[in-house]
Formats: C-alpha cells, structure tokens, sequence
C-alpha cells in the first residue's frame, strides 16, 4: 500500500544532539517569544505517516527530510503514535522485523499533545514533567507540528573555525593569552544563544586542548634535548572527559619510553622541565595549577609505560581513599598530544585490569555511594555550606559526579574504553543490563544539571564573581528548579543500581 507522507521540515530530538530547556527559565522572564503561541512558532507541516504504511517507507521519509522520528496519524490526521530513531534500533534493527510490515507494530503508541495556541513556555515544562524530548502541536485534534527541546533554540553562528585557526596560527605566548580568553568568552556567547550542553562542553574541551596542543608545540617543539624520548601528555579528569565547564584547572599527566642508550631517570629529568614550563604557560592563558599537584610537571605524574602500570596495580590493589581518589581522576585518562600509541597501550591493559578486579570495583561503587543528592523525604533540598554560600548545595559533587562516578565503573566493569560520561552510559549501560529508558533516563538528568551549573557559572562570569559549583536551589526559576530536583532523583536511581549491582 502506498505510503500518505506530508512533509515539511521539522526536526524531531535527535538523540546525538541533546539540548536542556532550563535557559528557558531564565528567557521567560526578560524574552516575549517565550510566551509566544505555538502557532506562531510552527512554520510547516511535520511529516506524517498512516498506520498501514510500510517501516522501510516511513524509513525512506525520515532518512530523504533528515528527521530523527516520524508521527503516525490516522485517517482523520489525529495523532496516534511515533517511531524515532531509538525505536528503530531497539524495535527493527536488532529484532531485524520485515521492512515490509506496516509502521504501527513498532510505533510508540499514543503521544504528549498540546493546543496550538499553548505557548513555548507550555512546551518546554511538558518536557520536563514527561519526561519527553517533543509535544505534538494540534488544532481540533489534528496534527499541525511538533516541538522538540532542539527546535526551541537556534544559536547564531559564531566564530569557532576562525578561533581554531587563530589557536593554531600562535607563535608565542601573549597570542595563546588572548586565545584562551577569547574561548572563554566564546562558550558563554553560545550557553547564552542556547547551545546545547553535550555540543557545549565537548567545544569547550576541544578548544582547550587545542591550544593545550599549541602551548606544547611551543614549549617542546623539536627540542635537541628530547634525543629519540616517546612520550604523550595525557588530559585526565574533566578534560579527559571532555566535559570541561567554565571554571576548571589542570589535570595531566605524561606517559614516556626512553630511547636505547638512556635511562629512566635522564629521560624523565629532560621532559619535567619542558612540562612545567607548559603547565605555567596554560596557567597564564587562563587553566589555573592543580592545587593537587596532579599535573605533568610533577614527578610523580611523568612515568614509562611501565611505571604507569606498576601504579595501577598499586590502586588496584589498595583500595584505600587516596587509591579511589586517583581512580576517579587517572581512570579517565585520554591521549592528547604527542605518540598516543604508548596511551593506547595504557588504557588498553587497564580496562583488562579492572574489568577482572571485581573487588577494585566494589569499593568504587561503595565510595561513589558516600555523596548523595541533597534531596530529602520532607524538604525539597538538603543544604549546606558556609559564609557567602551557607544554605546552597554542590550542583558538581553532590549532582554531577554522581552520574561521572557511576557511568565510570559501568564502562570499566564492561570494557568500554570511552571516558566521556554521556557516551559511556549510552555504551555501557546495555552491557550491564540497565534498561535503555532508564539509561536516557540518566543521560538527560546529567544533561540538565550540567546546564544549571553552566548557567550558574554564566552568571558569577558576568557579574565579576569566582565562579563556583554552589547555588541555591531556591533562587532558580520554577522551571530549573523542578528540573534540579527530578534529575537528582534520577541520581538516587543511578546510585540504586549501583548498590543493587555491588549489593551494597
């Protein structure tokens, strides 16, 4: 039969490119298109599909219009249902169903409507109380459009190519200076044109190591003192994740091989020097000193292959607080500059080590469960703090982290080799048996809290202030704080399963 298709050029969520609504929160207050009609919005039709048509005909749709889901509406173009692209992985690829059946065997029956005439506003808190990434628009029960989370903002384009370039094109110091404010004031335009938080801050890390690559090139360049040396800087933590935020410092390492005729100790000797005189210079462009020394600079941070692994095992082994410590920052290790095989080799051996070290993996699970979300049975939020910030909570080590620590030891007990968090609950989770909604589930709670605290750090950017990870809840718009509390929910249900899983 053939297929009825209206088409138009709404894009549903495209899972690889998530976006949180809580800059809505903000907007509401100061921006009239929030409050604006969806009709005003909708500028064509979406594209539709009969419950009798086809998979491979609904396929060829939303693969020919670039959409990420197709609505299925009947006779009377009331919407009954809709297929996205995590359906068709979940419900047609791995079943490998007939392309030939109709649509409405593996469609998601039932869909979120709202009235033409709700606003943006309306759009975006359904979102959140459903929990959903699109509302169907309808006008007499009819299908008119749809909304989706990517749909509500549009960022302008900007200037990154000719930032990249002008990283790139630096000869010195005062040109890599100006470079790193200039990727400063660069990620708090786009936070503020409503880029998405996944898009934002793999920009920011992409950025830094870009010019964390240019400030080594310069400072070890084709120095005569290296003879024959391999090495390769390693970003670690955040950087290693590449979830930088506004505020972040340096965390780094070296892994090194000396040529034949050298010694270790010669060999680290040549590179120490040239590391901390990179490490001085990325604190001049603006990465201040680990105040944990955990940079490549310090000895204890600049090791072979060899040592590198003899200090794993050492972790492995202990499970001590300073052996979990090390864990949480030197098991996100990533290759950044310089012969990334000796990295490859690295990582390689360690998710072999702790994929077998079940014990190493327990007592992670036990110390990612020591921190939980300020969240009560009676008040809303736990509290905390001193001074200036008395009465705030810690969005990053009592919300963040608790999604970092969790998807963490998912990838090393499955071996995954990704460090980024979203990428390895999307990956891991699967491998571990956690059910892919309650996997999205976690994705988009990380999602939104990484969004309240870039927007946090916006507005201590902009008003002169350090910038900090603490906020009070209680100061957020409606919106936002419903968002915080539902997505430290969700961490509730991330350390459940973790205690489940390490019965805990």
């Amino acid at each position: 039969m053939s297929a009825d298709f209206t088409t138009g050029n709404d894009s549903p969520f495209d899972p690889g490119d998530r976006e949180s609504t809580s800059l809505l929160a903000e907007r509401s207050t100061r921006l009239p298109f929030i409050h604006s009609p969806l009709s005003e919005f909708l500028q064509r039709e979406p594209v539709s599909c009969r419950a009798d048509t086809p998979i491979r005909s609904a396929l060829e749709a939303m693969n020919r219009h670039r959409i990420g889901s197709i609505i299925v509406v009947d006779g009377q173009s009331h919407p009954i249902g809709i297929l996205t692209l995590p359906d068709v992985l979940t419900r047609v690829t791995l079943p490998a169903c007939n392309l030939d059946d109709p649509i409405s065997g593996v469609m998601t029956a039932g869909v979120t409507t709202l009235p033409t005439q709700a606003t943006l506003y309306d759009a975006a808190l359904t979102m959140v109380r459903h929990g959903i990434r699109h509302v169907v628009v309808v006008e007499d029960g009819r299908l008119t459009g749809v909304v989706t989370q990517k749909d509500l903002f549009h960022p302008q384009r900007i200037g990154v190519r000719h930032l990249s370039a002008e990283i790139r094109a630096a000869h010195d110091l005062e040109g890599l200076k100006h470079c790193g404010a200039e990727i400063q004031k660069l990620a708090h335009d786009m936070l503020t044109q409503g880029t998405g938080v996944e898009q934002l801050t793999e920009l920011i890390a992409s950025l830094n190591d870009l010019l964390t690559q240019r400030v080594i090139e310069l400072t070890f360049g084709d120095h005569d003192l290296l003879r024959g040396i391999r090495w390769c800087w390693i970003a670690l933590g955040s950087e290693g994740r590449l979830e930088q935020t506004f505020a972040t410092d340096q965390d780094s390492a070296i892994v090194f091989d000396p040529p034949t005729g050298m010694d270790t100790e010669g060999a680290r000797n040549t590179l120490l020097p040239l590391a901390q005189r990179a490490n001085q210079a990325l604190a001049d462009c603006g990465f201040p000193l680990c105040r944990g020394n955990i940079m490549s600079g310090n000895p204890a941070c600049c090791l072979t292959l060899e040592e590198w692994r003899r200090r794993f095992r050492q972790w492995l082994s202990a499970g001590d607080p300073e052996a979990l410590l090390n864990g949480s920052i030197f098991f996100d290790l990533r290759a950044l500059h310089g012969d990334t095989s000796l990295v490859g080799a690295l990582k390689g051996w360690l998710l072999e080590a702790t994929r077998a070290n079940g014990r190493f993996l327990h007592q992670m699970a036990a110390n990612a469960l020591r921190n939980q979300p300020p969240i009560g049975h009676i008040r809303d939020f736990v509290l905390d703090g001193e001074g200036d910030e008395t009465r705030t909570l810690d969005i990053k080590v009592h919300g963040t982290a608790l999604f970092v620590d969790a998807a963490r030891i998912f990838s090393l007990a499955s071996g995954v080799a990704e460090t980024n968090t979203l990428r390895r609950l999307r990956l891991a989770a699967p491998l571990v048996d956690v059910p892919n909604r309650e996997a999205e589930a976690w994705v988009d709670s990380f999602l939104v809290l990484q969004r309240l605290r870039l927007e946090h750090q916006h507005l201590q950017y902009v008003g002169g202030r350090p910038m900090t990870n603490r906020l009070d809840p209680y100061r957020l718009h409606e919106l936002d704080r419903l968002m915080l509390k539902e997505s430290l929910r969700q961490a509730k249900k991330v350390q459940a399963r973790l205690a489940l899983d390490y019965r805990l």
